[in-house]
C-alpha cells in the first residue's frame, strides 16, 4: 500500500489557494507572486512535503534528468524510441534515467510510487498492460512532475500524449489483405484494456465492414505482445477444424513472426495459403522467411516528439496538454503474396 504523502492538494488546502497556483509556485513559474511563492515553500517545509525536498531545492527544481518508463528495451520499437528521446535530450543538455517494468502492473506502480521527484524534471511513460489503473500517475502529476505518455498511453489522464496512428495503420493492413485476395481475416492482438489494442481492433473491424465482410469476434484473440503469444494465438485459431482463417493481422511484428512459425509447423504455406501482416517494421521482418509485410511505426519520431513535448512542459508550468498522432506506412512483402 502506498504510504501517505503530503501532496500539493494538502498545501493548497492549508493556504486556501488553488492547486494550480501551488504547482506553479513549486516550479518557480514566472506568473506567481513572490510572496505567494514563499508562502507555498514555507508551508511545503512545514508539512514535510516530499521530505527529500528543502526550500532551496523546491525553487531550484532543475536536475536536467528525465525519466523514461518502458515495458522493455529488448525490442526494436522501444530501442528506436529511446534513440529519438536521447537525441532531443542531448541537444538540450538533459540526461535520461531508464525504468523498466517488464510489462508488469505491480512493477510499474512500485517504480512510480518510489520515484524521487527531486531527482527528475519530468517523466516519459509507456504504460504496462493492465486495467486502466493509473492513479499512481495522477499522484505524481498532482505532485507537480510533468508527465508525457507515448505509444501505450493512459487515455483518461489529462497529460500530453504521443502516438502512432493505430487506427488507420490497422485499417491499411486489413485492407491490404483484402486487396490481396484474403477473405477470412483473423486478428491476434494485445490486452483488451489498452487504448492501442482497441484502436487497432477498431481499424480491423471497420476495414472489414467497408468491404462488406462480417466481423466475427471468434476471429480475434487477445493475449500479450510476444512471439510466444503469437504462436499460442495461432494454436487457438486453428484448434477447430473448419474455422481456420486465411489471413492473420498481428498487433505487432513479434506476434506476426510467432504466427509465421506456428503456421510453418502446421505445413501451411505463408502467403499462398495464409497471409500474415504485422505492425512495427522490425528489421527481423526482412530476415524471416517469407519476409513479413507490416505497418511501419514512426518510432524514432515518437521518441523525438515525446521528449520535445516534455521539455516544453518542464520549461513552462502551465503549458497545455497536447495529443500528437503520427502517421504509419504500409510495407508489403512476401507474407501477403497469394501467388
Amino acid at each position: 500500500m502506498r504510504r501517505r504523502y503530503i501532496t500539493i492538494k494538502d498545501i493548497a488546502k492549508a493556504l486556501d489557494i488553488s492547486v494550480a497556483t501551488v504547482s506553479r509556485a513549486l516550479r518557480d513559474a514566472y506568473d506567481v507572486n513572490p510572496h505567494t511563492r514563499q508562502r507555498v515553500l514555507d508551508m511545503a517545509t512545514e508539512l514535510n512535503y516530499k521530505p527529500n525536498f528543502n526550500a532551496t531545492g523546491l525553487v531550484k527544481r532543475s536536475t536536467h534528468n528525465i525519466g523514461v518508463l518502458l515495458p522493455a528495451i529488448t525490442n526494436y520499437y522501444f530501442s528506436t524510441v529511446i534513440t529519438g528521446i536521447q537525441q532531443v535530450a542531448n541537444e538540450n543538455g538533459f540526461n535520461l534515467i531508464l525504468y523498466l517494468t517488464n510489462d508488469s502492473e505491480e512493477t510499474e506502480i512500485r517504480i512510480v510510487e518510489e520515484l524521487s521527484l527531486s531527482s527528475l524534471d519530468g517523466l516519459l511513460a509507456c504504460v504496462s498492460a493492465h486495467e486502466n489503473n493509473y492513479a499512481h500517475f495522477s499522484q505524481i502529476i498532482d505532485d507537480g512532475l510533468p508527465v508525457v505518455f507515448f505509444d501505450r498511453v493512459a487515455a483518461h489522464i489529462d497529460a500530453s500524449k504521443v502516438m502512432q496512428d493505430d487506427y488507420n495503420g490497422a485499417f491499411m493492413a486489413v485492407e491490404h489483405l483484402i486487396h490481396s485476395g484474403y477473405r477470412k481475416i483473423a486478428h491476434i492482438t494485445g490486452p483488451k484494456e489498452l487504448s492501442l489494442t482497441q484502436n487497432r481492433l477498431n481499424g480491423y473491424i471497420h476495414a472489414l465492414e467497408k468491404h462488406g465482410m462480417r466481423y466475427d469476434p471468434d476471429m480475434v484473440v487477445h493475449s500479450g505482445f510476444s512471439q510466444a503469444d503469437g504462436v499460442g494465438d495461432i494454436e487457438i485459431l486453428f484448434s477447430s477444424i473448419g474455422s481456420e482463417p486465411d489471413a492473420i493481422f498481428a498487433v505487432n511484428d513479434r506476434k506476426g513472426i510467432g504466427a509465421i512459425l506456428a503456421l510453418k509447423q502446421r505445413n501451411i504455406l505463408v502467403g499462398p495459403q495464409v497471409g500474415v501482416i504485422g505492425f512495427t517494421n522490425d528489421p527481423i521482418c526482412e530476415i524471416v522467411s517469407p519476409t513479413l509485410s507490416t505497418v511501419a511505426e514512426p518510432a524514432y519520431q515518437v521518441g523525438r516528439e515525446g521528449c520535445s513535448l516534455l521539455l516544453k512542459h518542464i520549461a513552462k508550468a502551465n503549458f497545455a496538454a497536447r495529443s500528437v498522432t503520427l502517421s504509419a506506412e504500409l510495407i508489403a512483402r512476401q507474407s501477403t503474396q497469394r501467388s
